[in-house]
């Protein structure tokens, strides 16, 4: 099976990426063999759209399966759209996460685990990105701030799952030791 890892490096030893979009590098690897390939992510340094160019790119690898810290909604619905399942991955090692997946020690992602723009801080758009905007009028600012306290309500809430769930996944862990 070829399975795609979003990775800060490009071998089976280096760190799995935090994120999807952005991540540096997907490390494609064939679960049977272990026989690898890093290649560069295209959506790295994308503008806008990054989940969405990368979650094709893993597609257009033909990527079976992806293995990642975060994904956003844009990036889940294309991967869903292909039928490719996506796994929470915990720190560590491509190689880690590799072998976890094999043991079935994985998560499969019901959803985005990140609301939209997330691996761009929340802001949608950084310093040097493009031309800024004229400052918001305070109804637009109210608006704002409404919007992103929103956002990140609903980011406090993926956290707090996954945080459930990882401490339910330590205490089976736990007992089996």
């Amino acid at each position: 099976m070829k399975i795609v890892i979003s990775s800060q490096g490009e071998t089976l030893d280096a760190a799995t990426s935090p994120v999807f979009g952005r991540c540096p590098s997907f490390v494609v690897v064939d679960t049977e063999t272990l026989a690898f390939e890093a290649l560069p992510n295209p959506a790295m340094s994308q503008g806008g759209g990054a989940g969405i160019q990368a979650a094709q790119f893993v597609v257009n690898q033909g990527g079976q399966a992806v293995l990642t810290g975060n994904l956003g909604p844009n990036a889940f619905d294309v991967l869903q759209a292909a039928d490719v399942p996506a796994f929470l991955v915990p720190e560590g090692t491509v190689r880690q996460a590799v072998d976890a997946y094999k043991a079935g020690q994985l998560q499969p992602m019901a959803g985005a685990n990140v609301t939209a723009h997330a691996g761009m801080g929340g802001r949608g758009r950084q310093r040097g990105m493009g031309p800024s905007a004229p400052p918001p009028t305070t109804a637009e600012s109210k608006a704002a701030k409404e919007a992103e306290l929103a956002e990140l309500g609903e980011t406090l809430k993926s956290l707090r799952q996954q945080l459930a769930e990882t401490m339910a996944r330590i205490e089976e862990l736990e007992k089996e030791a």
